[in-house]
C-alpha cells in the first residue's frame, strides 16, 4: 500500500474507493459559498480543499465519473488532468456541462475519481530510422469498423 500525504481543508471525507475493486476514488466538490451552476457547454474550475505530496514518481490523474457523464452529461475538459508529484497547490477540476440543461454542482458532491499511478521518464534516443511492424503507420480506424 502506498502511503500519500495529504491535506483536507474542506468539510468532506477523503478521498475514498467505492469497491475493493476499484482504481480510482471518488473525490468530492468544496463550496463552502454555496452551487455553482453549469449552463449548457459552460466550464468552471471546482475546488476540492485537497493539497497532496505525492512521492517521486507517480501522478494523480482526475477522471470523470462515467455516472455524471451519462445521467447528467458532466465531464472533465482536460482528461484526464493530471497531478505532477511536485505540485503542492489545491486539486481543483476542471467540469464542463455537455447537457442541454443547466446542473448545480452541489457542495460534497462526488465531482470525479482520482487515480494514483506511477509513470516513467525517458531519454530520448534520436535515430535516423526505426524498427518496422506489421502496422507501420496505419491509425485513426485502419482496422476496419469490426
Amino acid at each position: 500500500m502506498l502511503k500519500v500525504k495529504i491535506i483536507n481543508r474542506s468539510h468532506h471525507p477523503m478521498p475514498e474507493y467505492a469497491t475493493d475493486g476499484a482504481s480510482g476514488m471518488d473525490v468530492r466538490a468544496y463550496l463552502p459559498d454555496g452551487p455553482v451552476v453549469l449552463q449548457p457547454l459552460e466550464r468552471a474550475l471546482i475546488p476540492t480543499g485537497l493539497f497532496m505530496q505525492l512521492p517521486r514518481g507517480y501522478e494523480c490523474q482526475i477522471r470523470p465519473r462515467s455516472g455524471l457523464a451519462i445521467k447528467k452529461g458532466i465531464s472533465l475538459v482536460n482528461t484526464p488532468g493530471t497531478v505532477d508529484s511536485d505540485y503542492r497547490g489545491e486539486i481543483k477540476v476542471i467540469l464542463i456541462n455537455l447537457s442541454r440543461e443547466p446542473f448545480a454542482v452541489e457542495d460534497g458532491e462526488r465531482i470525479c475519481q482520482m487515480v494514483i499511478a506511477p509513470y516513467t521518464r525517458v531519454e530520448w534516443e534520436q535515430v535516423d530510422r526505426i524498427d518496422e511492424t506489421e502496422r507501420g503507420d496505419g491509425g485513426f480506424g485502419h482496422t476496419g469498423v469490426n
